[in-house]
Order: structure tokens, then C-alpha cells, then sequence
């Protein structure tokens, strides 16, 4: 009895470590993560980590074989409606459903778990093939600047400027912002975005947005944090 609860375990985990094999990008690989936790967390399953969870799924999977299609097909089924209710309220877009089927369809097939996936995906509300992004007024970003905390202006800066998303503040190191001088004037700087992914690039800004960056930084120096490049640019504690 013990061999064989080994045994599923090691399956189980071989089955995460090939989800995770499937994620090229980390941006990807936490988005995915995310999305099929909240899946496992509908459902219930016991566990404190997402792969811990995901062992709960395929041990219930494996409890009875012979319905275990039927079982993780009713479950993504309740699922989905859960979330078409919340479509329905407005509270998210068809878009954020389309993404938690990836995530979850992505698991199942690393699994070997067979599913009907033109059953699920037939009842999906069309999702939109560009964002909702726009400019922000010059009347928001001072609303913004007034949040009495010293790194809003560092962040609203940087932000308007680079046009970079939340998410790549979880990426940014001091040593990725590199200033750039005409005769010894900082005039602007290069950031480079989702360093060592495949998504990387870069971007640019002004010397306002630099300039309130270093004072942070400068502010943490000051306070004795021993700064380099490979300092996190952002701290939220």
C-alpha cells in the first residue's frame, strides 16, 4: 500500500514538473500557476501550494479510474459556468475565461487526461483581441502623485514613461535601469524589461522618471540597505 502511494506521487510530481516544463516564459509560468490555482481552489482540493494542490486533483483522478474523465469534466464545467456568472456581472471579460481554460487545458494535457475540449470551449464568450489600455489623463496621474507614499512618484513616473506593465516591477533590478548622459547630463535611461526571458525588451525613460527612481534608491542606501545592481528596484516592505 505504501509502494503504491509512492508510486502516485512521483507520477503526480512528474506530471507538475511537465506543466512547468511546457512554460518557457516565468512571466507565463506565474500567470499559469495563478490561474490553475484558482481552479484547484474552486474545487476545494487540500494542499498549501499550488503543486500540492494539483496532487490532490490527480489523486482524486486516480481514486476511480474508470469515472475520472466524467469527475475532472464536471468539475471544469462547473467551473466555467462559475466564472460565465461573473461575465455576466461584469466582473471580468470572455478574455480572462479564454485564459483559464489555457491553464487548466495545458494541465490536463500534461496529465494525459482526456477531455472534450470543443464541449467546454463551445459555451466561452468571445474574447477580445486587444486591451482596454488607454493613456492617462494628466488629471489622474496627479490624483495618483498625491498617495502619501515616497515611491508613488518613482513608479507613476517610470510607468507613464515606459509604457512597462505591473508585472515587470517583479523583474527590475537596479543594474537593468542604465542612465543616459549628454555631456555628463542625465538626459534619459534605458530599461531593459524581463531580463534573460524570451519576452525581453526594452524601453526608455525620461530624466524626471530616473531622477525620482535614485531617490528611492538613495533613500534605502541612506537608511544602510546595501545597494547594488542586482538590488530589487522596488521593494514593497
Amino acid at each position: 500500500m505504501v509502494d503504491n502511494f509512492n508510486q502516485t506521487k512521483e507520477l503526480n510530481q512528474d506530471v507538475w514538473s511537465l506543466y512547468l516544463y511546457a512554460l518557457k516564459s516565468p512571466v507565463t509560468k506565474d500567470k499559469y500557476q495563478r490561474r490553475l490555482e484558482k481552479f484547484f481552489d474552486f474545487l476545494g482540493l487540500e494542499g498549501t501550494t499550488v503543486e500540492e494542490k494539483s496532487q490532490s486533483f490527480l489523486k482524486k483522478i486516480n481514486e476511480e479510474k474508470e469515472e475520472d474523465s466524467q469527475w475532472a469534466f464536471n468539475s471544469l464545467l462547473k467551473f466555467m459556468r462559475y466564472q460565465l456568472d461573473r461575465v455576466n456581472s461584469k466582473e471580468i471579460t470572455g478574455a480572462t475565461v479564454r485564459n483559464y481554460v489555457k491553464s487548466i487545458k495545458l494541465f490536463f494535457e500534461m496529465a494525459d487526461i482526456p477531455l472534450s475540449w470543443k464541449k467546454i470551449t463551445r459555451g466561452l464568450p468571445p474574447g477580445k483581441n486587444y486591451a482596454d489600455d488607454r493613456i492617462p489623463t494628466i488629471e489622474e496621474i496627479h490624483r495618483l502623485l498625491e498617495y502619501p507614499d515616497r515611491r508613488i512618484k518613482a513608479i507613476v513616473y517610470t510607468m507613464a514613461s515606459s509604457g512597462i506593465r505591473l508585472g515587470a516591477w517583479n523583474y527590475l533590478r537596479w543594474g537593468h535601469i542604465i542612465p543616459i548622459k549628454e555631456n555628463e547630463i542625465i538626459v534619459a535611461a534605458k530599461i531593459i524589461v524581463y531580463p534573460g526571458d524570451t519576452e525581453e525588451y526594452f524601453t526608455f525613460i525620461t530624466s524626471e522618471a530616473y531622477n525620482e527612481l535614485e531617490k528611492w534608491i538613495d533613500y534605502r542606501r541612506n537608511a544602510g540597505e546595501q545597494i547594488n545592481e542586482k538590488s530589487w528596484v522596488m521593494r514593497w516592505k
